[in-house]
């Protein structure tokens, strides 16, 4: 007789169904794992026997069979553990056969018994709620499943006694409830702390408004990961669907702390150093990388022309399509990346090319061969450039506190993005929330610049050599900064500020 046991393997963000049956035959006694297994799925056999053990139970001396189905999926991780264990207790007689029934069950084993988180339970969830099922997981992931509904039936143990003992009825385990972290904004770096560099302020407004990816481009010390760091305080929370689309990433990382959801934008701030698969994601189980982890948040690159010129024009993709595809020879994962890039960059190779006084010793090659490290369709990509000075004695001693403060500018910033939540609704679009993100037929149609705004488009297109891209992302930027100013119409105003930053490119 053949036990069954639903779960799931992850493709992406994706649960595909797997079914493990279990069968336990007279013959020569072994434990055999079949399905396409990796090393962590294969080394679950002794997972799995040190836990019934523990538990009181041990495995008779027969021919053990496990088939993960379907077999030519492969199965990854360690999340088999607990459907494997379940499996073999029905089997063997010591929960009812039917009791499994209606569940998708998913937990790595300690040899001990106990059960630990595993990544992936809010997708898994998801799943099977789609499909009429109820979810067996680790008490430590029980909250994380939680979101999936109140629907859902969720048992949640922290050892393989406890779920024995609640599936036979001895100890029913309570309903876990979901879990949200409460974020302080108070605790975020503020952007009064920032002195003098009232243009770059600007700059970082508008890009928190439209979504627009920055460039700050300037000496060390001039506070460009400072405004950086500050741009988290005056974006507008996560909105529901995208507090999901979030999660269920940070789950498949493994990275939802005690299963409780943050309705904070992810900041990803990653090395230099960091490879193409650490950036975009990939590696021999193909997991997500920092693109997708700050999907639908920012994505700060510091130095970057010390990013390998490989790595960074990795993000040309993500950047455009808003999604990250990983092919590999036998699969094929496509994970969310819409993001806001933020990048910061010395001017040269010495820190010091443009400012006053100062000579670089390369010579005049210094600051063309440092940029050129960064590729022109990288950059065509990248909506505003602006240059960011060192900061003046004038400013350092100034009294602390005299700029605007975060909340001030989150509160223009919410302001301008209501506005372009209810345009692209509007107009059919619910899904794109940001100026950023709306395709190039319909960014046109909806800025409609006025004669003179067309004028000065076209003399900018023709003297600067304006890509099709750039183009479009000036229509962005300038509907952005109408937006800020409560302006229903893009006029010349808008379009020329728009046009300044983009500009900074040179003939990008």
């Amino acid at each position: 007789m053949v036990t069954r046991v639903a779960t799931v393997a992850f493709q992406g963000i994706e649960a595909v169904p797997v079914d493990v049956q279990v069968q336990i035959a007279p013959g020569m006694p072994g434990f055999i794992l079949v399905g396409l297994p990796d090393k962590a799925v294969r080394e679950s056999g002794e997972r799995v026997r040190a836990a019934l053990l523990a538990s009181g139970l041990g495995l008779p001396p027969k021919r053990i069979t496990i088939n993960l189905a379907p077999a030519d999926l492969p199965k990854e991780g360690s999340h088999y553990d607990l459907p494997i264990a379940l499996g073999l207790m029905a089997a063997l007689g010591a929960i009812p056969q039917d009791a499994l029934d209606g569940y998708l069950a998913l937990g790595e084993l300690g040899l001990d018994g106990r059960l630990a988180h595993v990544g992936g339970v809010l997708p898994a969830a998801i799943a099977a709620q789609a499909r009429g099922l109820g979810v067996i997981c680790p008490s430590l992931s029980g909250p994380e499943a939680a979101w999936a509904g109140e629907d859902v039936d969720i048992i949640a143990g922290e050892s393989l006694l406890a779920l024995v003992n609640h599936l036979t009825g001895h100890q029913v385990q309570a309903r876990p409830q979901p879990r949200r972290q409460v974020m302080d904004p108070g605790t975020l770096p503020d952007l009064a702390d920032v002195r003098g560099q009232a243009v770059a302020r600007r700059a970082l407004e508008v890009a928190a408004a439209g979504g627009h990816n920055l460039l700050l481009v300037g000496p060390p010390g001039a506070g460009k990961s400072m405004l950086a760091a500050r741009l988290p305080s005056i974006l507008p929370p996560l909105d529901p669907r995208e507090l999901l689309d979030v999660s269920m990433i940070q789950s498949i990382a493994g990275e939802l702390v005690g299963g409780a959801l943050s309705d904070r934008r992810p900041f990803r701030a990653p090395h230099h150093s960091a490879s193409m698969a650490a950036l975009v994601g990939g590696g021999l189980k193909v997991r997500p990388g920092e693109a997708s982890l700050a999907h639908n948040g920012v994505l700060f690159l510091d130095e970057l022309p010390e990013f390998s010129p490989g790595v960074l024009d990795s993000l040309r993709q993500p950047l455009e399509s808003g999604e990250t595809v990983i092919a590999r020879a036998n699969a094929r994962v496509t994970y969310p990346s819409r993001f806001q890039l933020i990048a910061a960059m010395n001017p040269c190779k010495c820190g010091m090319a443009g400012t006053p006084g100062h000579t670089c010793k390369r010579g005049p090659a210094c600051a063309s061969d440092y940029q050129a490290r960064v590729s022109g369709p990288f950059l065509d990509r990248i909506d505003i450039r602006i240059d960011v000075p060192a900061v003046s004695a004038v400013d350092m001693i100034g009294p602390a506190g005299a700029a605007e403060s975060s909340a001030e500018v989150a509160a223009r910033v919410a302001a301008a993005r209501e506005r372009q939540r209810q345009r692209y609704e509007a107009a059919g679009q619910p899904s794109i929330r940001t100026n950023a993100a709306a395709g190039a037929t319909l960014i046109e149609k909806l800025v409609e610049p006025d004669r003179e705004s067309q004028s000065l488009l076209l003399q900018a297109a023709e003297r600067f050599n304006l890509s099709a891209r750039a183009y479009h992302r000036v229509l962005k930027v300038a509907r952005t900064l109408a937006d800020l100013a409560g302006s229903d119409r893009v006029g010349r105003p808008h379009v020329a500020e728009a046009l300044s930053y983009r500009l900074n490119f040179g003939a990008a």
